[in-house]
């Protein structure tokens, strides 16, 4: 497989990588043809084991690379990293309090981001979107840096990045249609805004790609700031969301574990 990914340009590899993930997102979503419901506890269990990808993915797959990549290059790493890490919270946090949004299971009102009238349908899709933009940015990001040469840079660290959040784009694409199907809202349609929330990481994907080609000197920070991002999605939303049932946390937790552990594997193995 890496053999056939290495024959494309970088750049058309990201959006290779961000399409599957569009793709899985849009298997999960397919769930709401058959079903209007999904046990809590299941899907507790998935937005968990989810959390725990994104944690791993950003410490192997973006950070570590980041921290010996700009040691490579004669940075401070140190500082790289702080600098790229809080800049990509920074940059969430400011894009969390201007695109409106709604989090799973709350009422309307709690909806978050600059006030508008748009439906609940359309806030509750702009949420998942809304961490869709740091996964697609960490991909390109990923597949750009291995342009670079450096060992830090590994194609098999890339794919195993995309294979990752592939894995925890299922339960997000579910988690967006299952709502709207029990509100009301017709399969299909369900089905349609469910995978629209992935349709961000193919474009986030390749402008990730062509931003390090084009600035390499920055990479490092590219890629902790990817890192960043990544890990107040994981904080500000994924875990509040998965360990909401007081009933369920010590078997989310397990989940996030796994989750980890899943992603640290394909990390180590293929990078």
């Amino acid at each position: 497989m890496i053999d056939f990914i290495q024959q494309y340009s970088p750049v058309t590899q990201a959006l290779m990588a961000t399409l599957f993930t569009w793709g899985v997102t849009a298997a999960g979503a397919t769930l709401v043809l058959f079903t209007k419901t999904i046990n809590p506890k299941l899907m507790d269990s998935m937005l968990g084991f989810a959390a725990g990808v994104m944690i791993a993915a950003s410490f192997w797959s973006l950070l570590a690379p980041g921290i010996e990549m700009a040691q490579q290059m004669g940075n401070t790493p140190w500082l790289t990293a702080a600098i790229g890490f809080m800049g990509g919270g920074i940059f969430m946090r400011l894009t969390d309090r201007l695109l409106p949004h709604l989090h799973l299971g709350l009422a309307i009102d709690k909806s978050e981001g600059i006030k508008t009238s748009w439906q609940r349908s359309t806030l509750l899709v702009l949420a998942i979107t809304l961490h869709n933009i740091p996964e697609g940015l960490a991909i390109g990001v990923a597949f750009g840096a291995v342009s670079a040469g450096l060992s830090s840079a590994t194609m098999g660290g890339a794919i195993a990045l995309a294979i990752g959040i592939g894995l925890q784009n299922f339960p997000e694409g579910a988690a967006v249609s299952l709502p709207l199907r029990r509100e009301g809202m017709g399969r299909t349609k369900s089905f349609l805004l469910g995978q629209a929330s992935g349709m961000v990481e193919p474009v986030a994907g390749v402008i990730g790609a062509v931003f390090v080609l084009r600035m390499q000197s920055v990479l490092p920070y590219a890629l902790c700031f990817a890192a960043g991002a990544m890990i107040f999605v994981v904080v500000e939303e994924l875990i509040p969301e998965s360990q909401r049932n007081e009933k369920h946390i010590d078997l989310v937790t397990l989940s996030t574990m796994t989750g980890f552990a899943v992603m640290m594997i394909l990390d180590v193995a293929l990078g």
